[in-house]
């Protein structure tokens, strides 16, 4: 992150608020990548799995919150990271409401978070058209893309009153992995310059930073296998 734009002559709360709020987003952003293949490693619905995952829920909300206000804030603007930080925010949010509520329940806390989506796939859309399609807003664009997705799943589970079985927990996965996907990559891949050379001299960087989604993919494959089916191919 970007140094917080604070002027030398600015009172002393407003030095301490800023290293304050980089320390924050730092701490959470580094234990919501650690909690969060802890959670993706333990056994599901285990007390480690459960706390594990209590603790990343906690780290994202702080490190993803911080970013948003912060983002605008910096030396050089960063709405990209805004945008970024603000659709973590929802995925970590109805990720967590996914598994909060009953199975087959949905309350007004989903109905009013799938504006989020549906703004940013809009945000995506106009600075396409107003850029013709720019490298620079590509972060945008891709979470534009997603936006649509995550917001007709949403429209899909509301119609429906609720989630069930394998959606609900396929639901959870995807949202939760893709939120720590953005931590993974925010860091690994955006802040080059904070590693040290014998860690980008390694694949760790490429192995961490991608891991969430190559997770993702096995586990979502996994739950979708029915249960028969894999005790079938193990005791084969």
């Amino acid at each position: 992150m970007s140094n917080l734009v604070v002027a030398a002559d600015a009172p002393w709360i407003a030095h301490a608020t800023a290293a304050a709020a980089l320390g924050l987003h730092i701490g959470g952003g580094s234990l919501a990548i650690a909690s969060g293949y802890v959670s993706i490693f333990a056994k599901k619905g285990q007390r480690l799995h459960r706390l594990s995952g209590n603790v990343f829920f906690a780290s994202m909300l702080v490190m993803a919150g911080i970013g948003a206000v912060v983002a605008p804030m910096l030396d050089e603007a960063q709405w990209t990271n805004t945008t970024a930080a603000v659709f973590t925010l929802y995925l970590t949010l109805t990720a967590w409401l996914t598994v909060k509520r009953r199975p087959g329940e949905a309350g007004r806390a989903e109905a009013g978070l799938v504006a989020v989506p549906v703004s940013i796939a809009a945000v995506g859309l106009f600075w396409a058209t107003v850029t013709g399609g720019s490298d620079s807003y590509a972060v945008v664009y891709a979470f534009g893309a997603v936006g649509v997705l995550a917001a007709a799943c949403d429209l899909r589970m509301l119609r429906a009153g609720g989630i069930t079985g394998v959606g609900r927990t396929a639901r959870h996965l995807w949202r939760m992995s893709l939120a720590m996907f953005v931590a993974t990559g925010s860091f690994f891949f955006g802040q080059p310059a904070f590693q040290p050379d014998w860690l980008r001299a390694t694949p760790l960087p490429m192995i961490v930073g991608l891991g969430p989604l190559a997770l993702m993919a096995f586990w979502l494959v996994r739950v979708r296998i029915p249960r028969r089916r894999r005790t079938r191919s193990a005791a084969a």
